[in-house]
């Protein structure tokens, strides 16, 4: 099936199966970004937003060098730290917690690292999650071209598989299926081989990056596949856009929403806070996530 949503969906989510049982609980596992525009802080934002208690373990600390063309400074959380963290989240919320609300799903952010890939793809494995969200964060700008490479040859062989909703933008959709993304039909290429290599639904973003007074993305799961386009707002990326949607959709699949549903409600909550972004003295906006109130 094939058909098309705009920005005008509606942001209305499905409640959560147990309303006794309190807020829908959703974990992100990713990076802190500095200046609050996108990492984890993003997601946190997202998920009160939408209405979900968020929990954040971080895997790294992220600052811009406003003296070296605000490239990252990237800085990496200890293995154990990571791991302990993991260890205490799913104690208070995992399914053998007891804990009214259950925590069963997940979004992966900034990794950044072969080290912190297997630790946190060890406990992905011992956790079960029910919903992986992934947004398969390939490049820090700022790291060293060779260890690029092998974080993101470690994020493909080892999280990739886990991922039941990958998030990919127009580099880490090329990336992820070794094809070219120049339109919205070798977009929808791209999204369909991603889907046969992970399993996962995916939600490829074209954004900006596309020509065409449209922001386009491609919905597929296997069987549906759905563009969902929204008039661009201005024509540079946004930061923290990406960490948004992908947190949009964690958000609306841990309190019950079909994949379809949860990428709808994404792309209409990720256009609505680009139109209210927020500036800053660096050389980018960042998304606000209180825009669609």
């Amino acid at each position: 099936m094939t058909s098309t949503a705009s920005d005008s969906a509606a942001l209305a989510a499905p409640a959560h199966n147990d309303a006794a049982a309190g807020p829908a609980v959703a974990l992100t596992i990713a990076g802190s970004e500095a200046t609050g525009g996108a990492g984890a802080q993003a997601d946190l934002k997202t998920f009160q937003e939408l209405g979900v208690f968020g929990i954040a373990n971080l895997t790294c600390i992220v600052s811009f060098d406003p003296q070296d063309n605000w490239n990252h400074r990237f800085v990496p959380v200890d293995q154990q730290v990571i791991a302990h963290q993991l260890e205490a989240t799913t104690a208070a919320y995992g399914a053998a917690s007891g804990a009214p609300s259950v925590l069963d799903t997940v979004k992966i952010g900034m990794l950044g690292s072969p080290a912190t890939i297997s630790t946190v793809a060890e406990a992905l494995a011992r956790s079960a999650f029910e919903n992986v969200v992934l947004d398969p964060v390939l490049i820090c700008k700022g790291q060293e071209p060779g260890h690029a490479l092998d974080t993101d040859q470690a994020l493909k062989a080892q999280i990739l598989p886990l991922a039941t909703f990958v998030t990919p933008n127009h580099f880490e959709a090329e990336s992820l299926s070794g094809l070219e993304i120049t339109d919205l039909e070798s977009l929808k290429a791209a999204a369909v081989r991603i889907h046969e290599l992970s399993g996962a639904a995916v939600l490829a973003k074209g954004g900006v990056r596309l020509a065409g007074p449209d922001a386009v993305d491609v919905y597929y799961d296997g069987e549906t596949l759905e563009v969902l386009s929204a008039p661009k707002v201005g024509d540079v990326a946004v930061s923290g856009a990406g960490c948004s949607l992908a947190a949009a959709v964690t958000a609306e699949l841990a309190k019950g929403a079909t994949p379809l549903e949860a990428a709808r409600t994404a792309k209409t909550f990720v256009t609505a806070g680009i139109r209210n972004r927020v500036a800053s003295g660096a050389p980018f906006d960042a998304l606000w996530q209180g825009g669609p109130r």
